[in-house]
């Protein structure tokens, strides 16, 4: 048994080693549970509050266990940081060192086959002039990398349109039958990989390790004795998007254009249709015009019958273009793979357009369409409705020990509701509260008379109440809305009260990428950030720089989401109560993230402000209060403003004392 006390104590290692480091019980009791799990080879759910230390929590036993671990965080940032930052400060620290590789999907890796195939593309003028100009750099980079990841050249961004031409998909890789498959980055990747003790992925990544198996590359999961799985929360809806599946005019459009670039490197090929291309094109805006008005999301039982004769057109073009690349394709590898993606896309339609039977797994199927921005398009969607079952089974098949962890999880002190998404009913389960103080740090403010969410009125009186509040601060804060169309409005009547000479700096999301606003957000230091889903969680904050979190609603899911909707009905027929097994505890641990964001260091402080009357005037507003941190409320606007000022005075960053009237607030 190893002795976590002295390992995370204050003259421990991790203290001796790491500039302000902190012994937390509640990381020791953490590490002890996941030590257990791993030399039982058991199941394990835990939920660690913000400031448990939950990643060293998870690592050091991880390090000192001597197995095969894979970490599978939510992002490809976090992926990242363990990779770089935390694996080697802990590993450095105790004193063991492991063998470590980072493994990213095969968007993150050049494909040297797909290089030559958009070098000759653009040779005969195929390629738009950004792409092509882009060409010379990614060769020259090509010529002298070790490792492929696109990351390194520095020069392109991640977005770049480049890119999707010189990396592959698991739908347009050759696999082993590839011409460079020697050279391929993917593959020594993850040869590399399996050759670790400890692999660092991602969620995606490990699904498509589970479900897809990745044929031609081996697989990682049977050599791994255990699995973390960091931001486990996420999981469920991951295992869905694996266990589903989509077709797109994306994926269409991509299948005509490899199909010209593989042409262009073979020479003329017969009979191969050169005009796919313009006839797919045709044929995705039928599917377009099809859907009518029905513009965002079309359920299944609602797609009219153009559309059924839409998808039967586009089956016969795929099955036109396989019949024409079979003989074609027993000379090129490159067409081979073009009709195998012609074939899968087919059968996909097929599976799309049937009629469900009682053997069938259950499933939702939507379509969606946008004529709007980069996103224009159209794509058909079938997700399974529950996955426990299937990501279950998956668990089951692999004898390592897993181990689930995330700040959100469970319901009060409940683990039932991501229990039963993941199929994992056996696991032993823990909770551990944040160490931070948020009794004397914190303040939840919960303002009095405002609209219900419901009302056309309550974006404009949540920028009402906020705007006192933002001024006792001095800005320094994020405003989260559960919808784009409450952010955008918000966004317009706040710059609008606060006029051109703008107090604070005002962000918007859209108005630039999301780390961008991040980066100008923290550099500022009283900046004020209105955003949406994507700021709700994994967003890093620390000092005064964020002082107030102000949320608009209780995060409950949209009511139009198809697949929302599906599980509603299905709780519903088996006579369960929809609200309460699944509305409530998916509010509740967004509702979780949201919050989060305000505390992410013991010296942190500020004001949570909840917009959304719910919370006190409907009975299972108390579910949403238990479910978060302990922490001091207030209906009192005066409170706020005298606690923001007492905090922001200690550390020099006084407001202005006009502030502290809440008349003056609206005099901007």
């Amino acid at each position: 048994m190893q002795d976590f006390e002295e390992i995370f104590g204050a003259d421990g290692p991790l203290a001796t080693a790491i500039p302000g480091f902190a012994t937390r019980d509640e990381q020791i009791a953490m590490a002890e549970h996941v030590w257990q799990a791993l030399r039982q080879q058991g199941r394990l759910i835990v939920e660690a509050g913000t400031g448990t230390g939950k990643t060293f929590a998870y690592l050091v036993p991880a390090l000192l266990s001597g197995r095969r671990v894979i970490v599978s965080t939510g992002t490809r940032n976090l992926q990242d940081q363990l990779f770089h930052r935390d694996l080697p400060t802990v590993s450095a620290a105790i004193g063991r060192p492991v063998q470590v590789a980072l493994l990213k999907g095969r968007a993150n890796y050049l494909c040297l086959h797909r290089l030559d195939l958009a070098e000759h593309q653009a040779a005969d003028r195929g390629l738009r002039r950004e792409v092509a100009a882009a060409l010379s750099r990614v060769r020259a980079w090509a010529n002298v990398t070790k490792g492929g990841d696109i990351s390194e050249l520095a020069q392109l961004g991640e977005s770049d349109p480049v890119w999707p031409w010189v990396t592959s998909t698991r739908d347009n890789c050759l696999g082993p039958d590839c011409p460079v498959f020697d050279r391929c980055h993917v593959v020594n990747a993850r040869r590399k990989a399996q050759g670790a003790d400890i692999v660092v992925v991602n969620h995606h990544l490990l699904m498509a390790d589970l479900v897809l198996k990745e044929e031609g590359f081996g697989d990682l999961l049977p050599g791994a004795d255990a699995i973390i799985i960091d931001e486990a929360h996420q999981l469920p809806e991951v295992a869905a998007n694996f266990l589903g599946f989509t077709v797109s005019s994306r994926q269409l459009q991509s299948l005509a254009k490899d199909l010209a670039s593989e042409l262009m490197l073979s020479g003329p090929q017969q009979s191969v249709s050169a005009a796919f291309s313009q006839t797919i094109e045709r044929q995705i805006v039928d599917l377009q015009d099809s859907l009518g008005a029905r513009r965002e999301r079309c359920e299944f039982k609602d797609w009219p019958s153009l559309t059924f004769e839409a998808l039967a057109n586009l089956r016969h073009s795929l099955d036109d273009l396989t019949q024409s690349l079979t003989e074609a394709a027993k000379d090129s590898t490159g067409l081979a793979n073009l009709r195998r993606r012609s074939v899968e896309l087919a059968n996909r339609l097929d599976s799309m357009m049937e009629e469900e039977s009682e053997s069938s797994v259950p499933s939702v199927r939507w379509a969606q369409s946008t004529s709007r921005g980069a996103g224009q398009g159209v794509s058909f969607h079938l997700v399974p409705l529950d996955v426990a079952e299937q990501l279950g089974s998956l668990v089951q098949a692999h004898s390592a020990a897993w181990v689930c962890t995330s700040a959100t999880l469970a319901i009060g002190e409940s683990f039932d509701h991501f229990m039963q998404r993941v199929g994992m009913r056996d696991a032993r389960t823990a909770r551990f509260g944040s160490p931070f103080d948020y009794e004397s740090q914190t303040l939840m403010y919960l303002p009095k008379a405002l609209p219900p969410p419901s009302s056309p009125r309550h974006t404009a009186s949540v920028i009402d109440a906020a705007i006192p509040v933002l001024k006792a601060s001095g800005g320094r804060a994020f405003l989260l809305f559960t919808s784009h169309r409450a952010l955008r409005e918000a966004a317009d009547l706040l710059l609008a009260r606060l006029g051109p000479a703008l107090p604070f700096p005002v962000l918007v999301q859209g108005d630039a990428p999301r780390e961008v606003l991040l980066t100008k957000f923290r550099e500022r230091g009283n900046a004020v950030l209105l955003g949406t889903s994507s700021f709700w969680e994994g967003v890093d904050v620390k000092g005064a720089a964020l002082s107030v979190v102000i949320i608009d609603k209780l995060p409950f899911a949209a009511p139009d989401d198809p697949v929302l909707k599906a599980r509603l009905e299905a709780i519903e027929r088996r006579g369960g109560n929809a609200f309460f097994e699944e509305q409530i505890p998916q509010a509740v641990i967004t509702l979780k993230q949201g919050v989060g964001r305000l505390m992410r260091d013991p010296n942190d402080f500020g004001v949570i402000m909840l917009c959304d009357e719910r919370v006190r005037s409907k009975g299972y507003g108390r579910i949403f209060l238990d479910s978060l941190p302990s922490m001091p409320r207030t209906e009192n606007l005066v409170d706020v403003q005298q606690f923001l000022y007492e905090r922001l005075s200690a550390i020099g960053l006084a407001p202005d004392p006009d502030a502290m009237n809440p008349a003056a607030a609206f005099d901007w």
